[in-house]
């Protein structure tokens, strides 16, 4: 992975993620930056090559014993007493010995063999019960009856379809000891050689084939353990809590050390935060490997949509590997390592290959192995800088505190700043005080100016006086006047009575 330090963030050429060998797939850090086809093929030759060196040593074994017997037979002589006839001659002991050799040799030498001979404790130990424990049976029998309803549609080729890959999770089932690569390697064949027949099935079609290789990868995957499918022999149990320790110690890596495009305080683009790291999250919680690379999916989109909505413009490849990398150490994402190996090892092939899928997940990859190797060089930090951040002793939003010369520097600064705002303080209460004083003032003045006007105007103040009372006087007046107006209409009294409403009883 190329980074340019000359910027903050991280860069990384398109042409890294395709696989190495130049056939336009993407490669794959597990297949050695190589593209599944690709890899498959240079591992089977590589495998076909490792079984022909072990059967020719079996066979120099073979040889080496045989000559072995035959050396040791010819110093023997006849047996001395007939007694011991009813037991098997030498000879014949050294030859059951050899074909016990030369068997378990074979037996040791032979891939085929070699893992699928179980121990009587471990089977005993694996019992349906506990695999049971960890697959609810409801979930495994959704599975089945979604699986014959798509296929009724197919007629059949579905009828067909269904009695294989039936056969192969049960095949599976009883492969539990094989190691994490061999078992991959029958899912794959099984993939593949299925894939084949259904193309020619479908002249071409690749939709339809991807449909259906959707439904049986989720049928077989359902039926098989997970726990099962990852066996004890690989590290993937330790890698995960070698990354989530990891991902721990940098809770204090940001948007601007990384920059990323992406603004929180704009409630879209937080509640695609929320959602990116959501779908992380929910990866483990699924069986079926397609389905976890549809939670890659959705959160890179999520991703997109907040990139896009804080620069007004669709995410770049340098906009968005730095946003991954950022919503994978927010999120930290539970058996991160396993969760990418199970998808790697088990999921169709033709995903990772190529489309969006395929895209995302590799940039996930290249996102966890950037955290893994993540340096002060990586942020544009010192190393003292970086040091201080991972040992907990500062963090981006305060100054590095050390018990030496700097400690008693910003000891210093802060005092200093203390005495300037006290000083600040004690300007702005005179102030007030003065304040105080200007308006006790002013009162005093207004109060003599108007004692002053008093004196030196008493005839006028007292005319306006008179003036305001008669006035007043008049309106009272007017208002009796008009209230006497109808006092001498007396002819009121001789008027009739009103009518009085009477009821008709007609």
């Amino acid at each position: 992975m190329s980074q340019k330090l000359g910027r903050r963030g991280i860069h990384v050429d398109q042409s890294e993620l395709l696989c190495k060998k130049g056939c336009g797939y993407y490669g794959n850090g597990a297949w050695q930056g190589l593209c599944s086809k690709c890899y498959r093929g240079g591992y089977q030759s590589g495998r076909q090559k490792q079984i022909q060196e072990d059967w020719a040593l079996a066979e120099r074994l073979q040889r080496e014993e045989e000559e072995e017997e035959a050396a040791y037979a010819s110093r023997q002589g006849p047996p001395s007493q007939p007694s011991l006839a009813s037991y098997p001659k030498s000879g014949e002991r050294k030859s059951s010995e050899k074909t016990s050799t030369v068997t378990t040799v074979k037996k040791f030498f032979s891939p085929s063999l070699r893992a699928t001979a179980p121990r009587k404790e471990s089977t005993e130990a694996r019992t349906p019960g506990a695999s049971g424990s960890r697959r609810s049976g409801a979930e495994t029998d959704r599975a089945t009856h979604d699986f014959i309803d798509f296929l009724r549609t197919l007629q059949k080729p579905g009828r067909e379809i269904y009695r294989q890959s039936q056969t192969f999770a049960e095949s599976m089932a009883r492969k539990k000891d094989q190691g994490a690569d061999e078992l991959s390697e029958c899912v794959q064949d099984f993939y593949q050689n299925l894939s084949d027949r259904l193309l020619s099935h479908f002249k071409g079609n690749a939709d339809s084939v991807e449909r259906v290789m959707d439904q049986v990868e989720k049928y077989v995957m359902t039926h098989l353990c997970k726990a099962d499918l990852c066996p004890e022999t690989t590290d993937d149990k330790k890698k995960d809590l070698a990354i989530q320790k990891r991902i721990r110690a940098l809770h204090w890596v940001t948007t601007q050390m990384l920059c990323v495009p992406v603004d929180e305080e704009i409630p879209e683009v937080s509640d695609s935060v929320v959602k990116a790291i959501t779908d992380l999250i929910e990866m483990d919680s699924k069986c079926v490997p397609w389905e976890k690379l549809a939670c890659v999916t959705r959160c890179s989109k999520h991703i997109s949509s907040g990139i896009k909505i804080t620069k007004n413009q669709p995410a770049s490849a340098d906009d968005f590997l730095p946003a991954l990398i950022y919503m994978v150490l927010r999120a930290n994402p539970p058996r991160l390592q396993s969760n990418i190996q199970y998808i790697t090892r088990f999921c169709n092939p033709s995903r990772l290959m190529k489309g969006e899928d395929g895209y995302y997940f590799t940039n996930l990859c290249c996102a966890v192995t950037f955290i893994e190797k993540l340096d002060a060089q990586s942020l544009n930090l010192s190393p003292e800088e970086f040091e201080g951040y991972m040992s907990g002793r500062t963090s981006p939003g305060r100054p590095l505190l050390d018990a030496g010369a700097g400690g008693v520097s910003q000891v210093c600064s802060e005092l200093d700043l203390l005495g300037g705002l006290g000083q600040q303080q004690g300007q702005l209460q005179d102030g007030a005080r003065r304040l105080e004083t200007d308006l006790i003032d002013w009162q005093s003045s207004v109060e003599h100016e108007v004692q002053d006007f008093l004196g030196r105007y008493p005839l006028e103040a007292q005319l306006s006086a008179s003036a305001s009372t008669s006035s007043t006087a008049t309106a009272a007046s007017s208002s009796t006047a008009t209230s006497a107006i109808d006092s001498d209409n007396v002819d009121d009294d001789r008027l009739p009575p009103p009518l009085q409403p009477h009821v008709f009883a007609g």
